[in-house]
């Protein structure tokens, strides 16, 4: 079995035979589209779908690629996963294989930013949704980030394995399931990175939901919505959020929220920021620290 046969398999799947056009006929033992009917669909013969989905297929061509892309209904995300776990390791170009020793630095320019982000809760994130540095607002959003171990200041992790912050989502499982499948986007960057197979083992082992949606190979890089917060001290929050890449920054990106101007959410931050400034739970930016790569 292969990552590329894993993920054909779970887009059949999710399809349904109304949604590509075809009549639902007969009984199915297993939900989603037959392969016949996939290869019908994208205009290849059955047994090299087989062979694909078994692993005994060494390259298949980007055009059978893009076919059966089609054929799913893939989008940018999706279609972007099939080509990157379809190639082989010798032919993966050099920006998307592991960084070796390469360590995930900050900039300095970045921490700057970081702290003039003042009324905006902010979190530099690297690869793995690993948490490199934060602003004062955006550890107060979350939790004092300083205070956990450098393996805890994954933003998956978190999401799933600490209390505090798995608590606070008013829609708990529709954040971790687009966690997930950011995830899957990394693991496709980076098949044969060991702190992210760990990571991913860790999870599995701790939360059966996590396993279930990590098999089910959804794909997306989320990099704008809006999420509902349950706060323990500013009270509910509908926040926006942007992920923007950080220029300069190896698979680096930054992680902003922001409320509505005027809004109850936005008078909410402005008190949060009150807050620290008498209570300083959280380490400024300034003195956060880099996790290795």
């Amino acid at each position: 079995m292969t990552q590329l046969g894993d993920y054909l398999r779970a887009c059949r799947a999710r399809i349904r035979t109304e949604d590509v056009g075809l009549p639902a006929v007969g009984r199915r033992r297993v939900p989603g589209l037959r392969r016949e009917e996939l290869a019908s669909l994208a205009g290849i013969s059955v047994d090299y779908i087989v062979r694909l989905e078994q692993g005994r297929v060494k390259s298949a061509s980007p055009t059978i690629l893009l076919a059966l892309a089609e054929a799913l209904h893939l989008q940018a995300d999706e279609k972007e996963y099939l080509l990157r776990v379809a190639a082989e390791d010798a032919t993966v170009p050099e920006r998307f294989r592991p960084a070796g020793t390469r360590g995930q630095q900050v900039s300095p320019g970045t921490r700057v930013l970081l702290e003039s982000l003042v009324n905006v809760p902010a979190l530099v994130l690297g690869r793995r949704m690993d948490i490199l540095a934060w602003n004062e607002l955006g550890a107060a959003l979350f939790t004092d980030f300083a205070e956990l171990p450098q393996r805890q200041r994954n933003h998956i992790w978190l999401t799933f394995l600490h209390p505090q912050v798995r608590g606070m989502y008013e829609n708990w499982a529709k954040v971790a399931q687009e966690c997930v499948a950011y995830l899957r986007m990394d693991a496709a960057r980076y098949p044969d990175d060991p702190e992210l197979a760990q990571l991913v083992g860790e999870l599995s082992l701790k939360d059966d939901d996590f396993g279930s949606w990590w098999s089910g190979h959804r794909v997306r890089a989320q990099r704008q919505g809006r999420k509902k917060f349950h706060h323990r001290i500013a009270g509910e929050l509908d926040l926006d959020f942007q992920v923007l890449d950080v220029r300069g920054g190896t698979d680096q990106s930054l992680l902003v929220y922001t409320a509505e101007p005027g809004s109850g959410s936005a008078e909410a931050l402005t008190f949060l920021a009150n807050w620290i400034t008498t209570h300083n739970p959280a380490a400024s930016a300034s003195t956060t620290h880099n996790k290795e790569a």
